[in-house]
């Protein structure tokens, strides 16, 4: 009896030295913010194809639904050419910025670190592994409890660990940005404002931080992080210390009791982002998944294009000045499986009112955010037509006050409810927010993408406008059509 409670006392002991062992990924402080370098949006202008255009793939969240029908998506546009006056090119090499939030996230940084080498076996290692699986195989691993019981290092930090032994390969930022592909934007959300904090150079540079040192694994793991089911990601935040400072549009903006309409809601975003510049009072900064505050991965392409609204209404440049078309691909993997809830006279369950209650919110934010683009589009489209009667008719004074961009928006809207045939609707609606999904979804999926983008009438109607023609489209059966390496 003795020898067993000596035992059990050196085991005990064993794993508390052990869980104080566990050391979580910490981000590492910058002396000096520098508005010229990192991984931002201005400094990645130089990879950009086409000044006169702007296209942008929106990956929302969904588990491996999403990262499928992301990845879809992403096989479509580079097997598809597009023919102008200008030449003829691949529709995926136009793309200049990619978002991505939850399970959209993964297929968005894999694109940026790998590129075209992607499509060799993101199937296999990633789309079609049982990565639910093998998170809970590793929470249940007696050899992980010790490090899980450490309140530094949670449930998340062991799936950042299989993202980057599966996925990743000790990948960084600073690899992103030694690349030559799109700028990938993936998000999560601060759980204690509810505030979108996205992977960029200008949001560390608010947390006095070096993204380049940041694993694209961790970014993953922060943007997958649902709630209650994995931890939340932590982050040093060393804010108020590298003397950041905001650029002086910003300042013209923020500084006034009546901001300009068009980009209110960014600048609400803005001004919040001061919370964050805060280290004294909030020294670590703690994410979830990205879905919570915006799903669609939208909402910072809504906040940039109402801040190109207002700056050029106020006559302030911007390096967008000259784009022609701005073009959306809105890639929503939201599923809504019916219920037979309103069949029975006795309600659902806890559990099942929980998971709705969380879901439907973000559902309909999701739908809130395709509109609001829709009426921005239609907005400038009058602003433009309005313009142009001005100077036709040779008033500069209407031409002064109606001011804005000339681009034209296009919303192409790529969703399960766009498919025309319901059966794939259905079984689409059917597949679950998870890790895991059998291989023929997966490829329903990829498919489906294509097959919604190749019938979108916005698509024809950008390919009408550019003058172009599409050629090598792949058929709607997927299985029929293998990536080439």
């Amino acid at each position: 009896m003795a020898k067993r409670l000596i035992f059990q006392t050196t085991l005990a002991g064993a794993l508390i030295l052990l869980a104080g062992c566990a050391v979580r990924p910490v981000n590492p402080p910058i002396a000096q913010a520098d508005p010229n370098k990192g991984y931002r949006f201005e400094t990645r202008q130089a990879e950009v194809k086409d000044k006169d255009a702007l296209v942008i793939l929106a990956f929302s969240g969904g588990g491996t639904r999403a990262a499928a029908f992301s990845y879809g998506v992403l096989e479509y546009l580079r097997r598809t050419e597009i023919v102008t006056p200008k030449g003829r090119g691949r529709l995926l090499d136009q793309v200049d910025v990619i978002t991505g939030v939850s399970g959209g996230s993964f297929t968005a940084l894999a694109y940026g670190l790998y590129g075209d080498k992607l499509f060799d076996d993101y199937e296999q290692r990633f789309l079609k592994r049982d990565v639910q699986g093998a998170i809970v195989s590793r929470s249940l691993n007696p050899g992980n409890w010790a490090r899980l019981s450490s309140r530094a290092w949670g449930r998340s930090e062991l799936a950042s660990e299989l993202y980057d032994e599966v996925l990743f390969h000790g990948a960084t930022f600073g690899d992103l940005n030694r690349g030559k592909g799109p700028l990938i934007l993936a998000s999560a959300t601060d759980i204690s404002s509810g505030s979108r904090v996205v992977f960029q150079q200008g949001m560390f540079d608010v947390l006095c931080s070096d993204l380049e040192a940041i694993p694209l694994s961790r970014a993953a793991a922060a943007s997958s992080a649902v709630p209650v089911v994995l931890s939340p990601v932590t982050l040093n935040n060393y804010g108020g210390n590298c003397n950041q400072a905001q650029p002086p549009w910003v300042k013209r903006f923020i500084d006034t009791d009546n901001p300009p309409r068009p980009a209110a809601r960014a600048i609400r975003s803005l001004k919040s982002l001061g919370d964050f510049g805060d280290s004294k009072a909030r020294p670590y900064i703690h994410l979830v998944d990205g879905g919570v505050s915006d799903n669609v991965g939208m909402r910072g392409v809504l906040d940039a294009l109402e801040v190109l609204e207002a700056m050029q209404e106020a006559g302030v440049p911007t390096q967008l000045d000259s784009a022609k078309r701005i073009v959306v691909f809105i890639v929503n993997s939201l599923s809504v499986p019916p219920t037979k809830w309103d069949e029975s006279e006795s309600p659902p369950g806890s559990v099942e009112i929980l998971l709705k209650s969380s879901g439907v919110p973000i559902d309909r934010n999701s739908f809130e955010a395709v509109e609001l683009l829709r009426d921005m589009a239609a907005r400038w489209k009058t602003m433009r037509q309005i313009r142009q009667s001005a100077a036709v008719g040779n008033d500069p004074a209407l031409a002064a006050i109606t001011r804005g961009p000339n681009a034209e928006i296009y919303a192409v809207d790529v969703s399960f409810s766009a498919l025309k045939d319901k059966s794939e609707l259905d079984y689409l609606n059917q597949q679950p927010t998870s890790f895991v999904l059998p291989d023929q979804a997966v490829d329903r999926l990829r498919a489906a993408a294509g097959t919604i983008i190749s019938e979108s009438p916005e698509f024809k109607r950008l390919l009408k406008d550019v003058g172009g023609t599409v050629s090598g489209a792949p058929p709607a059966n997927i299985q029929l059509v293998k990536s080439q390496p």
